[in-house]
């Protein structure tokens, strides 16, 4: 069975990261099933063997892939007559990019404290000093005023919101890895913060709502909070 190294928190069953979400999503896309095993920051050793320090590290059979957009070029080629990703789309890598540089950092610094108040004691040691010292202030004062700050992070998602009252998913009328691009950012908030990022009425809200219901509700059941 293939095994997926999948960062988690105090509570081992709460699985929040955004890349490994992905790569969840996208092996319950293609049918395959998988043993996800639980990871933390402070155990950079025990993913050693895949030569970096960081989730998602795949594993199937005698092969070890890391890095989420590896791992899912790797699924496609290696699986051909399992569903399509779509990787082939026009979207995806601008997806990528726009995600990683645009929206993981604007949603950063409204659920920085959330992240540390999820994780296990050792590892909050040690992602407090890491953050601290890539921000130059405190978790506490990175997240203060988030509520004032919402609405810039709304803005941003203008052209996400417009697309989708255009069509059902991101990559057309069914899902492919685009959607589990941007998908695994809005899974990565609700798994540690009980913060609403996104109004009810909004075409991304319901959006979210059907990804989380695919994959026989793989991330509407994961552990998180209802917002």
């Amino acid at each position: 069975m293939i095994k997926l190294y999948d960062l988690a928190g105090a509570d081992e069953n709460r699985r929040f990261s955004p890349y490994c979400w992905r790569i969840r999503m996208s092996l319950a896309h293609k049918g395959l099933e998988v043993d996800c095993l639980p990871w933390y920051f402070t155990e950079k050793e025990k993913i050693a063997f895949s030569g970096q320090e960081r989730v998602p590290v795949l594993v199937d059979g005698d092969k070890t892939v890391s890095d989420s957009w590896n791992i899912a070029k790797y699924l496609e080629t290696q699986y051909p007559d399992s569903p399509s990703l779509k990787l082939e789309n026009g979207e995806v890598l601008f997806l990528k990019f726009w995600t990683e540089t645009v929206l993981h950092p604007g949603l950063i610094k409204l659920l920085l404290l959330d992240v540390h108040n999820s994780l296990t004691e050792k590892d909050k040691i040690y992602f407090r000093e890491s953050r601290e010292k890539l921000f130059g202030k405190t978790l506490e004062e990175v997240v203060n005023g988030r509520e004032e700050r919402l609405p810039n992070l709304q803005k941003l998602l203008t052209p996400l919101s417009l697309t989708l009252k255009q069509q059902e998913f991101l990559a057309g009328e069914s899902p492919g890895f685009s959607d589990y691009i941007v998908f695994g950012a809005f899974q990565w908030a609700r798994c540690i913060s009980d913060f609403s990022l996104l109004q009810a009425d909004d075409s991304i809200y319901e959006w979210r709502e059907k990804m989380l219901g695919l994959h026989d509700g793989l991330a509407g059941n994961a552990v998180g909070y209802s917002v």
